[in-house]
């Protein structure tokens, strides 16, 4: 019989917990036993935080969204920040301590479900010797390694849904609206849901717009008879020669910014210039809210029982990954290696520029 822990670390994703109905039953079925740890790496610290996972506990939980285990990214072991009796905050590395509760307690692997992030944790977890098998999380749909992760179709169905609807109530008002989703620096989220979508202007980061060709796009539709226009932006898209618009720092011990804001500047620069009424909305965590489209809850199932055989064969230390049609895995390392970018030489990308969207360029 083996012992394993399942953590979610990183933004939620719809899929989560299809993921954990599939790897509690397929261990069930071999006998094994399941316990999760709750908000990343709390159960590896305090066994009030470690929960045991049967398949009555995870009944039905493959249509809901969010995950039964809770998830953080405020809890890198490598980098915790931890408060002392002064008040005073510091950066501390309780690596060796959560790796020793997991040998004491005598589990054989750990199943860690997360987005780069998360998974550079695992990665270095194994380098320190413990079991790991990653499966890839992110609505941003941005790792290399993987053709597709679970999350992003449900995330750009839910940015299309109000893209449909964003039609009418501009139309309605002779309105420019702008619409910013989410993505990081990766264009996924915006390109699909701005095709499917009909958006006039897509804005992404692989593609440094100029705002100069995304107004004349919307004064085209005036000469046209179309006297609205709905603009996609992506949240790290940049203006050609500007920079990332951010509403500050990342967590503590990470560089990353803190994206939004690019949807209310390009609304002011449209604004300015072409004197149109023009509104801007943020979709942001509604993107990861739901219960997940059949594709994900498939494709999560499938990343959760692929996991379960990688622990039987021993390939610890990789990823599981969707190299359609099959599953298979990569190492960690690789795995983490590279963000999956848009290929502005693609057909989608093409698809774009073929059917009249703007990408402003």
């Amino acid at each position: 019989m083996k012992k394993i822990m399942i953590s979610t670390g990183g933004g939620d994703a719809p899929g989560l917990n299809a993921v954990i109905y599939a790897v509690v039953h397929a261990c069930y079925r071999k006998g094994w036993e399941v316990y999760g740890s709750r908000s990343g790496y709390k159960g590896f610290l305090d066994r009030d935080e470690m929960c045991r996972l049967r398949t009555e506990d995870v009944e039905d939980i493959y249509a809901t969204g969010g995950t039964i285990l809770g998830s953080t990214n405020k809890g890198n072991p490598f980098e915790m920040p931890v408060e002392n009796y002064a008040g005073e905050v510091k950066v501390v590395d309780i690596s060796e301590k959560i790796l020793d509760n997991f040998n004491r307690m005598g589990f054989d692997c750990h199943i860690a479900i997360g987005g780069d992030g998360s998974l550079e944790i695992a990665e270095r977890f194994s380098r320190m010797g413990m079991p790991v098998i990653g499966i890839p999380k992110t609505i941003d749909n941005d790792l290399e390694a993987t053709d597709r992760t679970f999350g992003f179709d449900t995330a750009v169905s839910t940015a299309t849904e109000a893209l449909d609807k964003l039609h009418s109530t501009a139309k309605s008002h002779d309105r420019v609206m702008v619409v910013e989703v989410m993505g990081r620096d990766s264009g996924w989220i915006a390109l699909y849901s701005g095709i499917s979508g009909g958006a006039d202007v897509l804005l992404i980061p692989e593609i440094p717009f100029d705002m100069e060709k995304v107004c004349a796009k919307i004064m085209d539709n005036e000469l046209h008879g179309k006297n609205y226009a709905i603009i996609v932006v992506a949240e790290g898209a940049v203006a050609a020669g500007g920079e990332v618009i951010s509403k500050g720092g990342g967590e503590v011990g990470r560089s990353e910014l803190l994206l939004g804001g690019v949807g209310e500047w390009v609304a002011k620069e449209v604004r300015e210039r072409t004197g149109k009424d023009t509104r801007s909305l943020v979709l942001g965590h509604l993107q990861r809210g739901g219960s997940p489209t059949t594709f994900d809850r498939l494709l999560a199932m499938r990343f959760g029982a692929a996991a379960v055989r990688l622990v039987e064969k021993g390939t610890f230390g990789h990823m599981v990954a969707l190299k359609s049609p099959h599953m298979g895995s990569v190492p960690l390392a690789d795995a983490v290696k590279s963000r999956k970018k848009v290929n502005v030489n693609s057909d989608k990308v093409y698809t774009a520029r073929d059917i009249g969207v703007c990408l402003g360029d």
